[in-house]
């Protein structure tokens, strides 16, 4: 499925009470309460689609030489049209809204930053994914198109990291505070299909202290392709909300 047939998609409710939701439709459920992502516009996140697709049909299709010229020429144009615009800032969400508005198990986590890396539907080098909250386990369904393919047909160890280590993240929702990846242990047990719908599923196993402890799987139907530990390190919401750069220069924790 396209990325901007997906984007369309509205909210529908599936598998009783559980409902499906997508990047930009998670932003729209925070409108009133909490907005993460105010500067992510319609526009911006169908631009991202069209990357996406782009970026799969260049890696999985043969094409002329005239084609490849006029795919350059066309995006060497837009990338200097693109950095005319002023330098974005990172809106983080406020994550004292977010606690006081934690949904129920059946309902679905508001997905703040749209546009990061990995999951972010307004990030054209994002996976497809759409995800529900299912009695205490977030399930994320994400489908890798042709460009995260690493050996024929299967998609780059990487990938799957980094989408396994990106949902484990819903753990801090459950929680109701921010926080970062302490460790991240994977196990790959089979190959990860390019192309098929594949579902990730992460759960809290335990907490001690700052320390989250995270579980989370992939999964082709029945069968487990790759499992995941991770340790979550629970921070205040200045620091989660401070730049990288100003916390190795070390400066005091400080939201610019």
């Amino acid at each position: 499925m396209s990325g901007a047939r997906i984007l369309r998609r509205s909210v529908d409710t599936v598998n009783g009470d559980s409902r499906h939701f997508t990047s930009r439709h998670v932003s729209a459920l925070l409108i009133g309460r909490v907005l993460a992502v105010p500067e992510v516009s319609d526009a911006r996140f169908d631009a991202a689609a069209a990357l996406r697709e782009l970026a799969h049909a260049f890696n999985a299709h043969e094409a002329t030489d005239e084609t490849f010229e006029r795919v350059a020429s066309a995006a060497q144009e837009l990338t200097v049209e693109l950095e005319r615009g002023a330098r974005r800032e990172r809106v983080i969400p406020s994550f004292d809204e977010l606690t006081d508005h934690r949904p129920d198990s059946d309902g679905p986590r508001p997905q703040g930053m749209a546009d990061r890396a990995v999951v972010g539907g307004a990030n054209p080098t994002a996976v497809e994914i759409e995800t529900t909250i299912e009695e205490g386990v977030a399930v994320a369904r994400v489908v890798f198109g042709a460009a995260f393919e690493g050996a024929p047909g299967r998609v780059h160890g990487g990938m799957v990291a980094a989408v396994l280590d990106d949902i484990a993240g819903f753990a801090l929702g459950f929680e109701g505070e921010p926080g970062f990846t302490g460790t991240l242990k994977v196990v790959y047990r089979a190959p990860v299909p390019i192309e098929r719908t594949i579902e990730f599923r992460t759960w809290v196993r335990g907490r001690e202290g700052r320390k989250l402890f995270v579980e989370a799987e992939a999964r082709l139907d029945d069968r487990v392709l790759a499992s995941a530990e991770l340790t979550m390190i629970l921070v205040d919401r200045d620091h989660f909300r401070t730049h990288a750069a100003d916390l190795l220069d070390g400066g005091a924790a400080k939201p610019r």
